[in-house]
């Protein structure tokens, strides 16, 4: 599991860390010991993550855009990290075909930018850029995606993580295995569709399905046949944390990296609401639409992550339903007024201690 004698004191960068990824990625490098600064808009919903952790204390927060190249070059190097995490993006699907231009700028243009800003900071050795499952090519033959898989993408938001993937293979091999600059190894990753306590974001399902708990009003649905890598957020973020460390020492680790659930955790959307309410232990008010009337989203998607389990060692830990079921805890626990900073860091420690499955 993680190393606290790798991280303590490294000077790591997180971009988007008032995001829902970012602020568990930040609690955790705060809790290995890490010099967490954070470079981020500020929290994009309300409630969220980041406020009601109280993660603003964990790390040193620099609040500003990555499409601001001077400002993010600026503040990259007058902290001179050692390690950057890049998860600054427009992450939603829907809003892609509501805003494409400024979806391709974030996701693209901003991925340069911290690319760019890194190469030019002499500190930095090691870059984890997290891309999507959503960057492959996707087809109607039902697959499970290898890294080497085509990149490609039918919605803008799609595209522009497989746009993001060619950039940043086009950094590795430009500028970052040259013998004219300090090394920096550069890696990206592709997680599945990440669960877990404290997001908020519009139109994903589980957000929705706690709202509707929460709220207790009726939930819509769009595609109650869609097949999705369903994870808890924890399992991504463990294995881009194992990869940092590897990359430190040894440039081979750099690349494409899977970190999605076991193959045999396949599960609709129609089935995980069903384990929801049975772990919540209320059923609520569902409208299931025809999914014909939204813009396209893909029907299958599953991840093969066999590379990292070989070469990395890393494998899930928690099952689709344990995911679903720490979710559930988190939010019950959040309606009851538990304080949920200790208890977010909590789930971290009782993750670290638990063996894969």
């Amino acid at each position: 599991m993680s190393n606290h004698a790798f991280w303590n004191e490294k000077q790591v960068f997180v971009t988007g860390h008032t995001g829902f990824k970012g602020t568990w990625l930040s609690l955790w490098l705060s809790s290995l010991g890490a010099k967490v600064i954070g470079y981020s808009l500020h929290p994009p919903t309300s409630p969220n993550l980041f406020d009601l952790t109280n993660a603003a204390a964990e790390c040193q927060s620099c609040y500003g855009d990555i499409n601001d190249f001077e400002q993010l070059e600026q503040t990259m190097k007058y902290y001179q990290p050692d390690i950057i995490f890049h998860l600054a993006a427009q992450p939603l699907v829907r809003k892609s075909y509501q805003n494409p231009i400024e979806t391709f700028k974030t996701n693209v243009l901003g991925t340069a930018h911290v690319l760019e800003a890194a190469r030019h900071t002499n500190s930095v050795k090691v870059i984890v850029n997290v891309t999507s499952d959503k960057c492959y090519e996707n087809t109607i033959i039902k697959k499970s995606f290898q890294e080497q898989d085509r990149m490609g993408g039918h919605d803008p938001y799609s595209a522009s993580k497989g746009c993001a993937e060619l950039v940043t293979e086009s950094y590795r091999r430009s500028f970052f295995q040259t013998k004219h600059i300090p090394s920096i190894n550069l890696a990206s990753v592709r997680a599945g569709n990440v669960i877990g306590g404290g997001d908020w974001a519009e139109e994903r399902l589980v957000p929705d399905l706690m709202r509707s708990f929460l709220e207790r009003k009726k939930l819509i649905v769009r595609n109650r046949n869609a097949v999705r890598p369903w994870q808890h957020v924890l399992e991504p973020l463990s294995g881009y944390i194992q990869l940092a460390e590897r990359l430190w020492d040894d440039s081979s680790f750099g690349g494409g990296w899977n970190f999605g659930p076991s193959i045999s955790q396949e599960f609709a959307v129609q089935d995980v609401l069903n384990m929801t309410m049975q772990l919540w232990g209320r059923k609520i008010d569902i409208t299931y639409e025809n999914n014909e009337m939204h813009p396209h989203e893909a029907a299958y998607l599953q991840l093969d992550s066999s590379k990292a389990s070989k070469l990395l060692g890393w494998v899930p830990k928690l099952s689709t339903k344990e995911a679903i079921k720490w979710t559930v805890e988190w939010f019950r626990n959040y309606e009851s007024g538990t304080v949920m900073g200790p208890f977010t860091v909590n789930q971290i420690k009782r993750y670290e201690q638990i063996k894969g499955v």
